[in-house]
């Protein structure tokens, strides 16, 4: 193995996320900026790119790069009530194009607080999460059967958001189970982890293993929702 691939972030990367909590200022990130570039945005890119190389090996249609994939440990404060220049977690998202912006996608979150893996299809288009509604009423069984793999890794549906009521159009659904999906804003399911996931390559074959386990569940939520898509483009020319 040469030096370029991922072992694992530094034993610095959950204490300086710490302390830029307590030091939002960018004197204080500059005069650290090695310690947060050592510890935790080189591993971070390392972790992708041989994840990316994994994937690929395994013909899995999930890709990542340091580019696209990552998010900026400095926050965009335009829109926001809270105006503390940075984020105190590293974070990056894997999916069919290595981009934010595709459905499907694999999660991986970092913080002092907490550290999550998560999969599925966050923030659809109204018309997106409509048709994903009605194919799981309609193919319930196939939603079953793909989900299983990442319930038995132990992850569970994100319910924060969640509607109050059953959505308009499936009012006659009384299927408790297949209520709570349907009130479910984002199709995404999320596992923490333990910090020592982040030493050695264990976050690495963590995240291999999710992409092994999420490829039915994908499949479905792409089947549903790149038709929908399509139409879309289609009629936007």
């Amino acid at each position: 193995m040469t030096d370029t691939s991922y072992t694992g972030f530094g034993d610095k990367a959950l204490p300086f996320l710490k302390a830029l909590g307590f030091h939002q200022n960018r004197e204080w990130f500059h005069e650290n900026k090695d310690m947060f570039e050592t510890h935790l945005n080189e591993p971070r890119g390392r972790l992708i790119d041989d994840l990316a190389q994994r994937l690929a090996d395994k013909k899995i249609p999930l890709t990542c790069n340091r580019k696209t994939s990552t998010f900026r440990i400095n926050r965009d404060v335009r829109f926001t009530k809270e105006k503390h220049p940075y984020n105190t977690h590293v974070s990056a998202v894997i999916t069919r194009s290595g981009t934010k912006k595709d459905q499907g996608l694999l999660y991986f979150h970092i913080s002092p607080d907490e550290n999550f893996l998560s999969v599925g299809f966050y923030s659809m288009e109204s018309d997106e999460l409509r048709a994903f509604r009605e194919a799981i009423v309609a193919r319930k069984d196939q939603f079953d059967a793909a989900l299983k793999p990442l319930l038995d890794l132990g992850f569970v549906f994100n319910q924060e958001n969640s509607l109050k009521r059953t959505p308009r159009g499936f009012e006659a659904i009384t299927d408790p189970e297949t209520v709570d999906l349907l009130r479910l804003k984002h199709l995404t399911l999320s596992r923490r982890f333990a910090n020592d996931r982040l030493k050695g390559t264990a976050l690495l074959e963590d995240l291999v293993e999710l992409a092994e386990s999420a490829q039915p569940f994908l499949s479905f939520g792409w089947r549903v929702i790149d038709p929908v898509r399509a139409a879309r483009d289609e009629n936007s020319h």
